[in-house]
């Protein structure tokens, strides 16, 4: 039995084998409407959740399956002091994959060692989120055709996201890949994450501070936003604040067939403007995020559209 609790945790065979089966999902979605007929997805969200709850119920339920769960901790056992592992145990024994967001860093683990059944992490803290790493991928893969040979702008809190950091290292294994990271000296890209990946993998990168600066070199603009709350002072926050929303004059020199992404919510990063630019891809990219998550459930349940 497989779990998904870190993006790690998948080869890039395991990951090359889920990107084709959600562009044949994309193609041929009547094939796939019963493949889960009678299979059941529990989703655990110990913590409010609106995109990626949602996501995994439609894929779901696209696959001919049913979903049970709740979406907050107040409406489980937990507010009455049941343990992660006595829910779990519990849940596994009632649905047939469990899809699990928490708080704290390292519960899905936790849930994984004590369930009957496939755990996938729909984040833990500030720790995982896999399935938005597949849905970066798949991103990249339907927009661009390939995971290979390309340069990589990440843009905006780059110590303290998540996103950026599995994004890297996911990225990492595939071939000649050239990552310019964008961000104030106050949220550059964490020194472990240069040392263990960059350096040690010899993957080419550099550190910037505009986007103005490397906007025509980029095939790939991954937008994040910058948080007040990360400043020291609001002064700092102010003076630095708008060198990192993207808005249609600085798209003026990017490449015309640039792929910007982001994992929202969006706040002010990227102009409203934006999204009339075709360029724009993070709407569909939560699309996309919906067909991964099928192909996940379905590699983990191991069943087949081409079975009797």
């Amino acid at each position: 039995m497989k779990h998904l609790i870190d993006p790690m945790d998948l080869s890039v065979q395991e990951i090359d084998h889920m990107l084709h089966l959600a562009d044949d999902i994309i193609a041929h979605k009547e094939k796939y409407r019963e493949v889960c007929r009678y299979k059941k997805l529990a989703t655990l969200f110990f913590e409010p959740s609106t995109r990626t709850r949602l996501s995994f119920e439609a894929a779901m339920l696209e696959l001919g399956g049913s979903v049970l769960g709740f979406s907050s901790a107040d409406s489980s056992s937990s507010a009455k002091g049941e343990s992660v592992s006595d829910t779990v145990q519990v849940v596994s024994g009632y649905a047939d994959i469990i899809a699990m967001r928490h708080p704290k860093e390292g519960a899905p683990h936790v849930a994984a060692r004590r369930s009957m059944v496939p755990v996938i992490n729909a984040g833990d803290g500030g720790h995982n989120h896999p399935t938005q790493t597949l849905t970066d991928l798949m991103t990249i893969y339907r927009e661009k055709g390939r995971l290979d040979n390309m340069t990589i702008g990440l843009c905006g809190d780059l110590k303290f996201g998540r996103t950026v950091h599995s994004i890297i290292k996911a990225m990492s294994r595939y071939e000649n890949i050239h990552f310019v990271m964008i961000s104030p000296e106050e949220l550059r890209l964490p020194e472990y994450i240069i040392k263990d990946v960059f350096e040690k993998k010899q993957i080419s990168y550099k550190e910037v501070r505009t986007m103005e600066e490397v906007m025509p070199e980029l095939d790939i603009l991954y937008m994040t936003r910058v948080q007040r709350e990360r400043f020291f002072n609001e002064a700092d926050y102010i003076r630095l604040k708008d060198s990192f929303i993207l808005d249609t004059y600085k798209l003026k020199r990017a490449k015309q067939d640039l792929c910007i992404m982001h994992p929202l919510p969006r706040v002010n990063e990227i102009d409203i403007k934006v999204d009339d630019d075709p360029r724009a891809c993070y709407f569909k990219q939560t699309l996309y995020g919906k067909y991964i998550r099928m192909a996940l459930i379905m590699t983990l349940l191991g069943v087949s559209a081409d079975e009797d």
